[in-house]
């Protein structure tokens, strides 16, 4: 089997799908290729360059390298109708003669091309949403269809993606929001829908388990300032009003006020930065290699995320760290047993589930669980070996093994109105 992924982006040092299933599908003996845009990772943001830099890397048109036994190829770029879109995709893929594309997104020109070529070439179309309605505001907004806004995301996502959706034999979004965006804003058809999770690979994001790992774990919180005493929350990425870091630190200073050994570790950059270092107790690094951040979970205690969800609780999970989120949450299957909840963008409530994890004991039946979890259920390895069956499934022309649609499984804890909504 041959296959390619296309992602607008590709994002060096991270560990999102793009860098991580293929590692895992090359690993299967799946040859695998990731086609890709030079344009720089988040180029759409306007603080992308003051946030990450050259951290994620710069990637070169006419570029072909070999990373993790699959192989990547960056193509052009050129903006038609405000979007970007691929320069000389045709041919690529004419050149590698794929057996199955799978592409990202739903939305854009590269999933429409992706659509275009299939029938000229002959490979079998996979797409996928990782919008969550948290980032995409009509999800939360009850309008009539003839609104403006509404009117406007009908003609231009929810006509071309069901004009994709035609050729396309699966959706996978990464939990059920993303399933309740693609059915009702972006055209995709309830029976093309799999909630599919992201993964984490396990052989980077593992407990403190091994002598080498607990002696990491020392030397790294002695060289960021913490105590053995100290309960260290972390948390990772882009420190944006949108993710709204912020409220942790402030919680933890709250926390530090009333003499409560809490501190606060934050890995990445952004707006909020200076605020954040400016709370008593809080720590500030600038971003690190996705093969360096497990030493980070190791070293922290409990992993935060106050606002939108993160891939990066997965990681922290897989290190045992129990997780604290928001309640509007719908992944709630990466929490469930391992973590906490607490209402959103409510400081007092954070910091009374904050207190929850004083005890040590809790935190680590907690931590346990969390990386038991991952280990069996959302690993790469096990996400490309589930991907592989229905690309084969697919290839054979025969049904998947698991049923299409969006799985029962995943309504637990979900807005009871959110299956009437995607009913087709």
């Amino acid at each position: 089997m041959r296959l390619v992924l296309l992602a607008p982006v590709f994002c060096r040092n991270m560990g999102y799908l793009e860098n991580m299933l293929p590692r895992y599908l090359a690993r299967a003996g799946i040859e695998t290729h990731v086609v890709t845009m030079d344009l720089p990772p988040y180029y759409w943001m306007p603080e992308s360059q003051e946030t990450y830099g050259d951290f994620l890397g710069q990637n070169q048109a006419g570029t072909v390298e070999n990373l993790d036994g699959y192989t990547l190829h960056i193509l052009g770029h050129k903006k038609i109708a405000g979007y970007m879109r691929m320069v000389g995709l045709r041919e690529k893929l004419s050149t590698i003669r794929p057996d199955i594309v799978q592409c990202s997104t739903v939305l854009g020109w590269t999933p429409l091309d992706a659509a275009l070529y299939k029938s000229y070439l002959g490979y079998k179309l996979f797409s996928g949403n990782h919008y969550h309605a948290s980032v995409f505001p009509l999800a939360s907004k009850s309008l009539p269809w003839w609104n403006a806004e509404r009117v406007r995301c009908a003609i231009t996502r929810t006509l071309p993606g069901w004009s994709v959706s035609l050729l396309t034999e699966k959706c996978y979004a990464i939990a059920p929001d993303c399933a309740d965006v693609a059915v009702r804003f972006f055209g995709i058809p309830r029976k093309k829908v799999e909630v599919r999770s992201l993964g984490v690979d396990t052989e980077l994001f593992r407990p403190a388990c091994s002598e080498k790992d607990r002696k990491a774990r020392v030397a790294l919180r002695e060289r960021l300032g913490f105590a053995d005493s100290d309960i260290v929350c972390i948390y990772t990425g882009r420190f944006g009003e949108d993710k709204n870091p912020l409220l942790l630190a402030q919680a933890i200073a709250h926390l530090a006020s009333k003499g409560e050994p809490f501190h606060g570790l934050f890995v990445g950059k952004g707006t909020q930065g200076r605020a954040i270092e400016s709370c008593a107790r809080c720590t500030t690094h600038a971003f690190v290699p996705v093969q360096e951040l497990g030493d980070f979970f190791r070293a922290a205690d409990v992993a935060v995320w106050p606002a939108q969800e993160s891939l990066s609780m997965l990681d922290a999970a897989a290190c045992g760290l129990p997780i604290i989120a928001n309640h509007t949450m719908t992944a709630k299957e990466r929490i469930e047993g391992n973590g906490l909840f607490y209402l959103l963008n409510d400081g007092a409530d954070l910091v009374r589930t904050l207190l929850q994890l004083r005890d040590p004991h809790v935190r680590q039946q907690m931590g346990s669980s969390g990386a038991r979890k991952m280990e069996k259920e959302f690993s790469w390895e096990s996400q490309a070996k589930r991907r592989i069956e229905d690309y084969q499934a697919a290839l054979n022309g025969e049904p998947s093994s698991r049923k299409n649609g969006v799985s029962r499984e995943f309504f637990g804890g979900v807005d009871p109105q959110f299956e009437k909504r995607i009913e087709p």
